[in-house]
């Protein structure tokens, strides 16, 4: 893992109608995000909070969509910094809506392309993201970005995606809440999904680490997009989108520690953090807390055991 991590604002609100994601990158400052990082040892490099890039408006024939325009700029200035930022380091990107994701991927997946090398996406979310500007029947663009990165058709407007990611690059990971369009479209995918059945049925570690085998074994880079929702809200209510039946707070770090010992992440996204549903910052401390533990903070450090 890259010692050099850099801090990539992108207050978006466009994905989404509530208010307050746009606040999401000044909590993770205030909550102490770059310390908690230096601590562990690595130099950070915070490069501030992006603007979308200019687009002029986008005709779409959904009358749900809105937010097109500024999210497709949104897509652009992402896209860039990210794919910049994976020559210097480890980009974290602090967001802002799921929406920020089509630009978050689109840079790894130039980046990956460009040092020949297959990206994986593992999405952990109470949602699948599979629509498209086509289906969603709520306008809310941080609904698409996994079906952008994987080449569904009905993004007119958008930047073309740099490279797809073949489905099996790509794992759903938690998600409990999908769409019936969603649903049929996924069937006709070979996207690897993990949901809290199966979660609740195999546990956490022998599923994902099935998916980091398929990683490995094609030297691949891996993007993870950490959505606050992956959580349960009893424990991390300081989102719009609140799924019950969602993973534990010891659930949610044993998946950031299994992910720090594999060796294969290569960028990172903690997005949907709206700080104004939040309890006295709680759920705030728990995101940082969790992107430490991807990052290699441990409870006890030790070598791996069989216990048995």
């Amino acid at each position: 893992m890259a010692k050099t991590c850099i801090l990539i604002g992108a207050p978006i609100d466009s994905g989404q109608r509530r208010a307050g994601c746009l606040m999401g990158p000044a909590a993770y400052r205030v909550a102490g995000l770059a310390r908690s990082l230096c601590d562990l040892g690595f130099t950070v490099i915070d490069r501030g909070d992006l603007i979308p890039c200019p687009v002029p408006p986008v005709p779409c024939s959904n009358p749900a969509i809105h937010g097109l325009s500024e999210t497709i700029g949104w897509t652009l200035a992402l896209t860039e910094a990210v794919d910049r930022a994976l020559d210097d380091g480890f980009p974290i990107v602090l967001g802002g809506d799921h929406s920020l994701a089509m630009g978050s991927v689109a840079g790894a997946a130039a980046h990956a392309a460009a040092a020949g090398r297959p990206l994986f996406l593992l999405w952990l979310d109470a949602h699948s993201d599979f629509h498209t500007l086509d289906t969603t029947t709520s306008g809310n663009l941080h609904g698409i970005p996994v079906a952008y990165a994987a080449g569904r058709t009905g993004f007119d407007g958008f930047p073309p995606f740099p490279a797809h990611l073949p489905p099996e690059r790509i794992c759903l990971f938690g998600i409990r809440s999908v769409d019936p369009e969603e649903h049929e479209a996924l069937l006709r995918y070979d996207i690897s999904i993990i949901d809290m059945r199966v979660i609740d049925e195999f546990g956490i570690c022998a599923p994902l680490r099935g998916f980091l085998d398929k990683v490995r074994a094609a030297d691949g880079m891996l993007h993870v997009s950490l959505d606050v929702d992956f959580i349960d809200p009893a424990h991390a209510p300081a989102v719009g989108t609140t799924v019950p039946g969602g993973t534990t707070i010891r659930e949610a770090h044993l998946v950031m520690e299994l992910l720090h010992d594999s060796g294969l992440v290569t960028s990172l996204d903690l997005v949907e953090l709206n700080p104004f549903l939040d309890e006295r910052g709680r759920t705030t401390r728990l995101m940082v807390d969790l992107a430490a533990s991807l990052m290699g903070r441990k409870v006890f450090d030790r070598p791996t055991r069989g216990f048995g």
